[in-house]
This record gives C-alpha cells, structure tokens and sequence, in this order.
C-alpha cells in the first residue's frame, strides 16, 4: 500500500489512490444488484428480458454486469451471439450464487413474515390458458384484495412449464403429474364428459354404451395422444375403449366447442370447459353413466427444492378453498 501511495504521490495522482482504495473496498463486498443482474440475464438469455424481470433498463444490466466482471477479474457473459451465452466460468460462478442469493432472499421474507404474522413477498406464478381466463381470474383478484403484502407474476399459457428450470413459484396445473421434484396439492377434481347438441341427438339412435359411437359423427381433439380412440369407466370399474372417427380433428378445443353446438358431432371434453353450454341446455351429456376415463385433477404446485414461503402456503390454501366446491359444477357439469 505505501508504494503505490508513492507512486500516486510522485506522479501527482492522489486521485489513482483513491480509486484504487475504492476499487478494494467493492472486490470484498460483492453487490447484490450486480449478482441480481447477472442471475436474470443468464435465465433469459437477452439484456431486454433481463431488464424486464429486474425491474431496469438493458443499460443497466449491461452497467452491472460489467462491473461485477471487472470486480471479478474474468469473462462471465459471452456477448458474441444474438443471445447472450455463459462462459464456462458464468456456468461455475452462477451454480454458486444462485443458491446462496435465494437463500438470503428466504431468509429476508421469512424474518419479514415473522415480524408482521401476513404472508409476504412476490409470487411469479404459472396458469393454464384456458383455464384461467374461464375460471381463475377473479379468484386471484380476490387473492390479493385479501393479501396485500403479496404481489404476483402470472405467466398464462397451456404448455406445462417447467417450474424449476424457469423459476416459477408456484403452478396450477390441470391433468396427471409425474415430477417427483414437485409438492402438488389437489385442490379440485375435473373430469372428461361426452356431450352433443338435442338437435344432434334428436336425429340419431340413442347412445346408450360406447360402441354406439361407431355409428355417429365424433368430434376429435388432436391435443391428445389418441384422438380417434376415446376411453370410459364401465359401470363396474372396467375401462372400455372404443375407436371413433367423424367431420371435425383439431387441437383447438374452442373450435370443437362451436362445431358440438352446430349440431356436427359428439365431443369429448372437460367439464368446466362446457358448465356454460350444459347450464344453458345448448349441450347435454351423453353417456352420463359411462364417465370418459380421466385420471387428472386441478393441482396447486410447488418445487419441493426451494421451501416454501408463508405467500406460497396462502396462495396454495387460497386455491383450495375456493375450489373445494368447483364453480364448474354448480353451473351445471355433472358432480
């Protein structure tokens, strides 16, 4: 230290010492806003979508990364491609810092949660599509009405995002669930009725068991693995499958929906998808004692690997709550 106090001095740079102390100070304190950065620009890949999710502009991010580098001594970002890529010494310092800044973070909210007895904290929170739009929109509106120290994140889309990998919260998710690194708490049951149009039915032979199916127009739902081979629950416990064909094959349940209430088929599909229809009389169940067989249900979940916070716990127990009686059935699905 005194010989580059000499050397400031000789030179006439008192200046050079005072950076140079400054410049010591930071390489021993890392900056959490710096470690924030970096930590949102390796998951998105782009400074925009990192900007996005700190809450700052892509200059900076850009700023921030910068200066944990040079405080760092080495090259954590790639900046040669379109997306930003780590470097193999990103890769190693994020695997480091990731844990240990949402460990502090926990830590944070947990002693916050304690001092004031409210849940607290930010949820970033994954919602089925459809789903949402029909079912659970006012339910977090009223989530939060009744929180207030919680603020969320909702990504709405069908895919099955992956919680972990893209650091959700927490998920509802509709179906069969198979990630052991997963907490999943069903909080509602769905199940798969077949319905059509009385015009529909009024101009055909009763269906009264599966294989009547043979002999009407199907309408099919390439979303699934088999669309053109629909599987029930026999009255005693058996599953039945039958094969099936007719006018209409798409992914689009929408679009199905209108072609059952056009009068062109049979449909098979979700109850709370159709409580409208069915309340209205526009659909009616077919085959009501042979339930299309579906093992999923409506599921709150959390990763099993990052603990789970006092505003997670009162979202989960929220959901169950308000589900435990689904909206669905009261408009008119079956029970």
């Amino acid at each position: 230290m005194t010989l580059i106090w000499l050397v400031g001095r000789a030179t006439g740079t008192v200046e050079f010492l005072r950076l140079y102390l400054i410049k010591m100070q930071q390489s021993r304190n890392p900056d959490l806003t710096e470690i924030r950065a970096f930590i949102a620009l390796a998951d998105s890949g782009s400074f925009t979508s990192a900007a996005q999710t700190i809450g700052r502009d892509a200059a900076i991010v850009s700023r921030r990364l910068k200066s944990l580098e040079a405080r760092l001594g080495i090259r954590l970002v790639d900046r040669n491609t379109r997306r930003v890529a780590l470097t193999a010494a990103g890769e190693s310092y994020l695997a480091e810092v990731r844990p240990l800044l949402e460990a502090l973070e926990r830590a944070d909210e947990h002693a916050s949660e304690l001092a004031t007895g409210e849940p607290r904290g930010h949820l970033r929170v994954a919602l089925p599509g459809s789903f949402s739009r029909t079912w659970l929109r006012p339910l977090i509106v009223e989530f939060l009405a009744a929180h207030p120290r919680v603020t969320i994140s909702c990504e709405t889309d069908n895919r099955f995002v992956d919680l972990i990998g893209e650091r959700f919260d927490v998920a509802i998710r509709l179906g069969n669930l198979a990630d052991s690194r997963l907490i999943a708490r069903k909080v509602a049951v769905r199940r798969r009725l077949l319905c059509a149009a009385p015009r529909f039915l009024s101009d055909k032979t009763p269906i009264l068991v599966p294989s009547d199916l043979a002999n009407v127009a199907c309408l099919c739902s390439t979303a699934h693995s088999d669309p053109y081979r629909w599987s029930f629950t026999a009255p005693d416990g058996e599953i039945v499958s039958v094969p099936v064909s007719g006018p209409l094959a798409t992914d689009d349940a929408g679009l199905l929906v209108d072609a059952a209430l056009a009068g062109l088929g049979v449909l098979r599909t979700t109850d709370w998808y159709v409580a409208a229809e069915l309340e209205r009389g526009s659909l009616r169940i077919v085959l009501p004692d042979w339930p299309a067989f579906d093992e999923g249900g409506v599921y709150v979940l959390t990763p099993a690997s990052s603990g789970t916070t006092t505003a997670s716990r009162a979202f989960s127990d929220w959901f169950a709550s308000r589900l435990a009686t689904p909206p669905w059935i009261a408009q008119g699905a079956p029970a």
